[in-house]
C-alpha cells in the first residue's frame, strides 16, 4: 500500500468550467490548444493544457496558472457570436496528486467508483464522491490520479487521504 508520501498538493492552476454545444466546442478546442474530449468521462491532453469531459456539454479546463489570462482572452475570442458558458474557477478548487502501487485500492474506501483498471482505465475522469466530499477524479496513468475538490473542503479530504493511505 502507498503511504502518505504518495499524496502531493498540486501548484495552483487556471481552470474553466466550460459548457456549450458541438460548433462552440470545436471553437473552444482549438482556441484552448486541446480538442476537447467528445467520448463520456474521458480527458485528453496536450502539453500542459488538459480538458476533462464532465458532462454532454460540460468540461473542465485546466491550464498552468501563469497562462489563465491568455487561455480566457483565446476563448472568449474565439467563442464570440457562439452560444456557451465559460466560468473561470482557478480558485474555487485544489488539486492533489496521488501516486503509487496500490491507489486505486485505498481510494476505493471511501470512493464508491470500481477504480479497477478495467472499469476506470488511464485516461477517464469522472465527478465522483470520497468520503463525503464531491470531486473530480482522473486516472492520469497506472498508478497515478488527479484529484480536483473544493477549496473549502481540502482539509478535510487531504486529512481523509492520509488517514486511508495508512
Amino acid at each position: 500500500m502507498p503511504d502518505q508520501g504518495n499524496i502531493r498538493m498540486l501548484e495552483p492552476a487556471a481552470r474553466f468550467v466550460f459548457q456549450g454545444g458541438p460548433e462552440a466546442r470545436a471553437a473552444a478546442g482549438r482556441a484552448f490548444g486541446v480538442a476537447l474530449p467528445e467520448d463520456v468521462c474521458r480527458a485528453s491532453t496536450m502539453h500542459e493544457h488538459a480538458a476533462l469531459w464532465l458532462g454532454p456539454d460540460e468540461h473542465l479546463l485546466l491550464a498552468p496558472v501563469k497562462e489563465a489570462r491568455a487561455v480566457e482572452d483565446s476563448l472568449v475570442a474565439a467563442l464570440a457570436g457562439i452560444a456557451h458558458s465559460l466560468v473561470n474557477v482557478s480558485h474555487r478548487q485544489v488539486a492533489f496528486a496521488l501516486t503509487g502501487r496500490g491507489v486505486g485500492d485505498w481510494l476505493n474506501s471511501g470512493c464508491p467508483l470500481d477504480l479497477d483498471p478495467a472499469a476506470f482505465p488511464v485516461g477517464m475522469c469522472t465527478r465522483t464522491i470520497l468520503a463525503k466530499a464531491e470531486v473530480i477524479l482522473w486516472r492520469r496513468s497506472a498508478e497515478e490520479y488527479h484529484l480536483e475538490t473544493g477549496r473549502s473542503y481540502s482539509g478535510y479530504v487531504l486529512g481523509w487521504l492520509r488517514e486511508a493511505a495508512h
